[in-house]
């Protein structure tokens, strides 16, 4: 009796798709580096920052909770600041080199010979920047600031003072879903700018920085000379740092004193004709990218 000849399991649409991203990742390190690095520095600066740190505490202590939580929480959001601007610079970058890189190495002749679209590469370069990127800074956030809570936990104890002092620190710990909240959405906002860097990208054949700089620093220019008004420059501002204020409801120094997760407002968020605009400008450069990915060659 024959036995019938097994038939190999037909492959899974995702599986270029996954491995695309993965390829990705480990040959572009600076995703994961330069968080970390940043993270390290800004350890290293808040344990130099903990000289006196029991003197301070002991006023903190003497305050009521609302002036507590604006003397603590500063730290926390200066950290995740830092890591966030970290992680837009990378992906920026990132995504100037994305198609442009395997051009000029010539590499692209290898991946085009394997059974991977120009979609599915395009596709998960956009991952890298929109998904992979931002959980790392979230990672990295989290981290830091529980290194920090660490770090003031034990000078304080070394010092003298007891577990009553490190309280607040605890009390007034960022939660992680605010920091979930926060790179989702500084993610949807920034699509646009990681679309237009994957076009140039795709177009430019070098110096892809200037070609993505240089045409809006020159319609800025035109409408300044031409007007003698800066609508465009205050549109690019708000593209880049509009997020914060509508993605929360923050309203200057007094809200500090309040739970950051009771200012968020994700529904006025998604509900902005400026976030879906931006999104449908991301989906018009990344079909232009993979078109221009099908036809380029070499540099």
């Amino acid at each position: 009796m024959e036995s019938e000849p097994i038939s190999p399991a037909p492959p899974s649409p995702t599986r270029p798709l996954l491995w695309s991203v993965r390829r990705e990742l480990w040959e572009n390190r600076s995703i994961y580096l330069a968080p970390l690095i940043t993270m390290a520095v800004l350890l290293f600066g808040f344990l130099m920052s903990t000289r006196g740190l029991p003197g301070r505490r002991r006023a903190v202590l003497l305050l009521d909770e609302a002036h507590q939580r604006m003397a603590i929480t500063p730290l926390y959001g200066m950290a995740a600041f830092a890591i966030i601007v970290t992680a837009f610079f990378v992906g920026v970058f990132y995504c100037l080199d994305a198609l442009s890189g395997e051009r000029r190495d010539r590499s692209i002749l290898f991946w085009k010979s394997l059974p991977v679209s120009d979609l599915t590469t395009v596709l998960s370069k956009t991952i890298v920047a929109l998904v992979a990127l931002p959980l790392v800074a979230c990672a990295a956030i989290i981290i830091t600031q529980v290194f920090m809570a660490l770090i003031t936990a034990v000078v304080l104890l070394v010092n003298g003072m007891g577990t009553a002092s490190f309280v607040p620190q605890l009390k007034f710990f960022p939660s992680p879903l605010l920091q979930l909240y926060s790179v989702i959405v500084i993610a949807l906002w920034h699509a646009p700018i990681y679309g237009w860097a994957l076009l140039v990208s795709g177009w430019a054949r070098r110096a892809t920085f200037l070609w993505a700089v240089m045409p809006l620093l020159a319609i800025a220019a035109i409408e300044r000379m031409a007007f003698e008004t800066t609508h465009f420059m205050a549109f690019l501002k708000y593209r880049v740092g509009g997020w914060f204020a509508e993605a929360f409801a923050f309203k200057g120094h007094e809200s500090l004193a309040l739970d950051p997760v009771t200012q968020m407002t994700p529904g006025h968020f998604l509900s902005l004709p400026a976030l879906w605009l931006g999104l449908l400008f991301f989906a018009i450069c990344l079909f232009a990218a993979v078109r221009l990915r099908r036809y380029r060659g070499p540099t």
